[in-house]
């Protein structure tokens, strides 16, 4: 059987395959690490109910070409171990255009009223709680904005926030009339 040339796109084809093994790998080490907790606190007579366990990841790829993962959900890294949240981190996305900036953000299983939305300086923080369900993340935006100007609307569990950016000056500067 002949053997086929390796071709351009073949590079992509290894590269994801890696990092989805790597995750895949990383997440069944967390698994693991968090049973062998729970079986150390039932052999010491403390036994604490933890769960859902939420993690997700998302793939995109940046201007650059390179690729963006992002993580969500409860289930966190710190120091290199396994940390179970009560909150859950949602699933957020930054769209930025020309004289606006839009995050987009998946918190399900929550009445609007229950969201809270606060944006402090060039952070949006979005915390949301209804019984079980906890939200909290803080997205870094892009660029300056006007807090004055965001729009807020939730329906069938995303939430949507528009604001609009500050105008830059432009490079010349704001040219005043001499009289």
């Amino acid at each position: 059987m002949p053997r086929r040339r390796k071709s351009f796109w073949d590079i992509f084809d290894e590269f994801f395959e890696d990092i989805f093994e790597n995750l895949d790998k990383e997440f069944r080490d967390w698994m693991r690490r968090i049973e062998r907790m729970e079986e150390l606190a039932e052999e010491f007579g403390e036994r604490r109910v933890y769960g859902p366990y939420v993690y997700g990841f998302s793939i995109t790829i940046g201007p650059d070409g390179k690729p963006i993962i992002k993580e969500f959900g409860n289930v966190r890294r710190i120091a290199g171990r396994p940390k179970i949240s009560e909150e859950r981190e949602p699933l957020v996305d930054v769209i930025e255009d020309k004289d606006t900036i839009t995050v987009v953000a998946e918190v399900p299983g929550v009445n609007k009223e229950d969201i809270d939305v606060k944006i402090k300086g060039r952070t949006l923080v979005i915390s949301a709680a209804s019984g079980d369900r906890k939200y909290y993340k803080e997205v870094e935006l892009p660029a300056d904005v006007k807090p004055e100007t965001a729009k807020a609307n939730y329906r069938n569990g995303v939430l949507e926030v528009k604001i609009k950016k500050v105008k830059e000056e432009a490079e010349e500067g704001f040219k005043i009339r001499v009289e």
